[in-house]
């Protein structure tokens, strides 16, 4: 069943607008009009189209732009989803992989996601570096906070030998995802796309926070920009590995676009906002006044939660 709501077209600059990722709703056997409705109906001013959706639903939504006129604000690498790969992964190619024949594949399929959000009138491409696969730093981590052990020695023990282990290698690979973020970025500059790279869950992730601004220097590209992930900061910050407050002091002024979802403690995240621990409040001032907002929920997010926290966010920061 399509539900029924107007759609009008809007012009919106980045300052006002207000999205939704297609994550919430595109699943089960709904088509594209459907996804782009449900999502609409709930008060948001655009959608991003999210990781994890397939060729036909990709060409559904495109479609239905051109009957509806709603705004796109953003796809999320790799979209549409590669033919080969049967499961939601946006990180099934990654910019840092040993295997140039990966390295790549990840590049065309980028390129790929940037001509499509040109066709969809999109300003904004996410997209994630890559992390480190020989290490496994994060998970043990978070076993030691589940199992009561943090604050304590021996996660500190542990916290100790992660971080060295992480700066022993991270150079090399910092240079792979440079290589391959430059070229994409080149090409993304030509289309008027900006690139958003974002911030992980993982500490194996590139780049680090410690490497982000440098990273984004290297880059001296001025459409790449930071993509502040709320979720993904706030459990390195559950980790002890920075503090979320302080690093948006640092790098919040290089946010271009975020994915807003709040996290129960220690690592549950996706969370409707206010749902958790997040402190919005303090916390959003410190982006960029250009920051898009892009709600990034998990797909049991009930309707009438959303609606009342999409009215919250405009009510303290607007549309």
């Amino acid at each position: 069943m399509i539900l029924t709501f107007d759609i009008l077209p809007r012009t919106l600059d980045s300052a006002s607008m207000l999205s939704c990722s297609t994550s919430w709703n595109a699943h089960g056997k709904k088509n594209g009009e459907e996804i782009v409705r449900e999502i609409l109906s709930l008060g948001f001013d655009a959608i991003e189209l999210g990781h994890g959706l397939k060729a036909p639903v990709v060409r559904e939504i495109l479609d239905a732009r051109k009957q509806l006129g709603f705004t796109v604000s953003s796809l999320h690498n790799f979209c549409p989803l590669p033919p080969e790969v049967l499961v939601d992964n946006p990180d099934c190619y990654e910019f840092i992989s040993h295997r140039p024949e990966d390295r790549e594949r990840a590049m065309r399929l980028t390129r790929q996601t940037i001509d499509m959000a040109e066709r969809f009138e999109a300003r904004f491409v996410v997209l994630h570096t890559g992390r480190i696969r020989t290490l496994n730093l994060t998970e043990p981590l978070r076993q030691l906070v589940q199992a009561g052990k943090f604050p304590g020695k021996e996660f500190a023990k542990a916290k100790i030998a992660a971080v060295k282990k992480r700066e022993a290698v991270g150079e090399g690979y910092l240079q792979r995802a440079l290589e391959c973020v430059t070229e994409v970025a080149d090409y993304a500059a030509k289309k008027g796309i900006r690139v958003g790279i974002e911030n992980r869950e993982y500490y194996e992730a590139i780049p680090s926070e410690r490497e982000f601004l440098n990273f984004l220097e290297l880059l001296d590209a001025s459409h790449v920009g930071y993509w502040h992930d709320f979720g993904h900061a706030q459990i390195k910050h559950n980790l002890a590995l920075f503090d979320h407050v302080e690093w948006l002091d640092r790098i919040g002024s290089r946010a271009i676009g975020s994915h807003v979802h709040d996290l129960k403690w220690p690592f549950q995240d996706h969370q409707v906002p206010w749902s958790g621990e997040i402190p919005f409040d303090q916390l959003v001032p410190k982006l960029s006044k250009d920051c898009i907002f892009v709600f990034e929920l998990h797909p049991r997010s009930g309707r009438d939660e959303i609606i009342a926290s999409v009215q919250r966010w405009k009510k303290l920061f607007g549309s």
